[in-house]
């Protein structure tokens, strides 16, 4: 074993959403013996000394006992996490000459080590590898419980250790990684059928609207009419994730560490459902040192649902404002800004009043109770909502009516509409209506003076904002695609003003 030199391996560090490629020195010099790892590190990664050094004698090799020095450049960067301890401990190995370094150079290596020795799965491996791909490594070793994740980034050789020594082994040419090829099987997860919803033709027709444009929506009325059973199908009839957006996703949960074990890829939208005592930490994101993905970035491309919406705290409610406008999230913490993308349906659902009776006629709440109840839903909160429905009790005819549309059915025409979204918007890199600005709906693509006429009028009487006027054209033209036209007209303009009216809340 050499007494003195310096070790170089490569690995990725997350900054937020950003990937950023990490140089791991170790120099081993004169000195007092000791273990020093700096370059703007957290508490965790401090640690990784007390892991790092039993890791090297118990795999059979020799930790120096001179000074070791560990940097991670570029130091100015916030480094957190155990993924480093691979990386670190191979730059001890080969400053002191004990494994080989033909493969070190194109080859990112991410893991936290064990005491003994062994592997152990880190978060966030699926945007670390996307970009040292960028940066051009041909090869990654990481742990056995990341390989399904890890393959999922084409162009890179990947490869899979238990162990350490089997790392170090693999270097040298005496074993080779287990690898697996990115044909693996995906598993959709079971989503309950929209014909399950008996009934309630206007809150079901809403959804659809909602799934065709990605509109936001409210949906208020007694308990156990069928808002959370509606809710819970939505992402059955929305379209499946594209390939870009499917990794997209995956990274999000990838860094939030919610990736489901050998199934890793996410093909459909995800269905995100807080508790309604839930935070604005929680909501947005939070974490020491930097943010981790909340609620709004893990429901990115998919459902935020909001269930007895009215209970929450208005400090959270207002908290999604920003992220429902700009369709990403900001969250300042100790060591920077991170910002991850939010763009996500918010379906919402509450009882008209806090007692809740199955009917109106029951409700023993003041008007004043009723009216600070769902006050709670501020006004610019609720401009950002596209549509409204106040949904009643079914019929008994329409309790004992088992014919419904099922999910499928409903997917296809939702699919249709926005196939020709998609057609009319691809060009300027916006995949649904509500991502149009409304600059565009109203300069560049602007209707006719007849068909804007209903909005003219809402605007007059001050029953619609300046935003909300930008809103109800989003959802106009998303009622003309449904119904296969390539403009509104006048009444899908009125349509989706009234939409907007209704539900009891304004």
């Amino acid at each position: 074993m050499r007494q003195t030199g310096l070790g170089r391996t490569h690995a990725v560090g997350l900054n937020a959403f950003a990937a950023r490629e990490i140089e791991i020195q170790a120099n081993v010099g004169q000195g007092l013996p000791g273990f020093s790892i700096n370059g703007h590190v957290d508490a965790s990664l401090r640690e990784a000394r007390d892991r790092v050094r039993p890791a090297i004698t118990n795999s059979k090799f020799s930790f120096p006992e001179l000074k070791v020095t560990v940097a991670l450049a570029p130091a100015e960067m916030p480094k957190a996490g155990s993924a480093f301890d691979l990386g670190i401990a191979l730059a001890i190995l080969v400053a002191t000459e004990q494994v080989a370094t033909t493969k070190i150079g194109h080859t990112v290596f991410l893991g936290e080590l064990g005491l003994d020795g062994r592997l152990r799965p880190v978060r966030g491996v699926l945007p670390a590898l996307v970009e040292a791909r960028a940066r051009g490594y041909t090869h990654a070793v990481v742990p056995m419980g990341n390989v399904a994740e890890a393959v999922l980034v084409g162009g890179l050789e990947v490869g899979g250790a238990q162990t350490l020594g089997e790392v170090t082994s693999w270097l040298s040419g005496d074993h080779v990684l287990d690898t697996v090829t990115g044909s693996q099987t995906v598993q959709i997860p079971e989503i309950p059928d929209l014909a399950d919803v008996v009934g309630q033709s206007e809150a079901r027709h809403a959804l659809e609207i909602a799934a065709a444009g990605a509109h936001h929506v409210l949906m208020t009325g007694p308990p156990g009419i069928g808002k959370t059973m509606l809710a819970r199908r939505m992402p059955g009839i929305l379209p499946p994730l594209g390939s870009d957006e499917s990794l997209e996703v995956t990274a999000i949960h990838s860094i939030a560490g919610t990736l489901r074990a050998g199934y890793p890829l996410i093909t459909a939208a995800p269905f995100i459902a807080p508790h309604h005592s839930t935070s604005v930490t929680a909501m947005l994101g939070g974490g020491t040192g930097l943010a981790r993905p909340g609620a709004v970035s893990r429901a990115h491309r998919g459902v935020l649902f909001l269930d007895e919406c009215a209970e929450m705290g208005p400090k959270v409610l207002d908290s999604l404002r920003q992220p429902l406008e700009e369709g990403e999230v900001r969250v300042s913490r100790r060591d920077g800004v991170a910002t991850y993308p939010a763009r996500f349906q918010l379906i919402m659902a509450a009882n008209p009043c806090p007692c809740a009776p199955a009917h109106d006629v029951d409700c023993v709440c003041s008007s004043v109770a009723r009216r600070r109840y769902l006050g709670k839903l501020s006004g610019p909160l609720m401009d950002r909502i596209d549509i409204r429905v106040r949904m009643d009790p079914p019929g008994n005819t329409a309790l004992m009516n088992p014919v419904e549309e099922s999910s499928a059915v409903v997917r296809e025409r939702v699919a249709t509409a926005r196939a020709a979204a998609i057609e009319r918007w691809h060009n300027r890199g916006w995949l649904t209506n509500s991502e149009v600005p409304g600059s565009a709906l109203r300069q560049r693509f602007r209707l006719p003076p007849r068909a804007l006429r209903p909005i003219e009028l809402f605007l007059r009487d001050g029953r619609v904002t300046a935003r909300g006027a930008d809103r109800a054209l989003r959802l106009a033209w998303t009622l003309a695609d449904l119904k296969g036209l390539t403009q509104p007209t006048e009444s899908e303009v009125a349509e989706a003003l009234l939409y907007r009216d209704r539900g009891g809340h304004r």
